[in-house]
């Protein structure tokens, strides 16, 4: 039992500075504010089970696409490390607002076309599932961790079946619980709060995709040798 809380543990310690459920409060508020109690809870609703849905295939189905594509683990490891980088350096220096990315302004775009139906327009999958809480980075690092975990090495085999399951619904709760009470947050933090988050987050994933480049370096140095 201690093993699979280490791996829950490890697993959430990884996905929250990705997902950061805060920053998809800031974008759900900004969407959803023509919306009525039900209409917001509903969106809420499909948008955990979005995410947690696009971790669950994206960790089954990893290794599969690396093998079609013939990708290997250093090499999703320095492009992974990449990407987090990137996102980390957004998130410490954003040049634009979360309500003025792309995917957030076409979404208003199609709520200001129904201005009497928001209900129609559907946010939870695009922009909040992905790429606001499963994006880019929490897809690479899921793959990378999927594919490298060694199956009775690492962990024994039924962890690494029940661990990834537990890790994506809690991720996808708290996501949900995030934007049921997105009202309550906005009031408690403020705009700063979530911001000095954000940075905070932004932070831990410039160093965790630094090291993920690292980490895939000295694999091809090894394998060189």
């Amino acid at each position: 039992m201690m093993t699979l809380l280490n791996a829950i543990g490890w697993g959430l310690l990884i996905l929250l500075p990705l997902a950061n459920p805060l920053t998809a409060v800031a974008m759900f508020l900004s969407l959803a504010d023509e919306m009525n109690f039900q209409q917001r809870n509903r969106q809420a609703l499909q948008s955990a089970v979005y995410v947690f849905l696009i971790m669950l295939i994206t960790w089954f189905a990893g290794s599969a696409v690396l093998n079609t594509f013939g990708i290997s683990i250093p090499g999703l490891r320095i492009a992974g490390g990449m990407i987090v980088a990137f996102i980390g350096f957004r998130m410490l220096f954003p040049v634009q607002q979360v309500h003025e990315a792309p995917e957030v302004q076409h979404k208003q775009d199609e709520l200001d076309a129904a201005p009497h139906s928001p209900q129609t327009v559907n946010i939870a999958f695009v922009p909040i599932a992905m790429p606001g809480t499963a994006g880019p980075g929490t897809i690479a690092v899921i793959i990378s961790t999927a594919a490298s975990v060694k199956s009775g090495v690492d962990y024994p085999a039924w962890i690494l079946t029940v661990a990834p399951v537990i890790c994506f619904l809690l991720v996808a709760i708290m996501l949900w619980v995030a934007l049921r009470c997105s009202g309550s947050i906005m009031r408690l933090v403020g705009k700063g709060g979530i911001e000095a988050l954000s940075r905070l987050m932004g932070f831990l994933l410039v160093c965790m995709g630094i090291q993920f480049v690292i980490n895939g370096v000295v694999d091809v140095a090894t394998h060189l040798h």
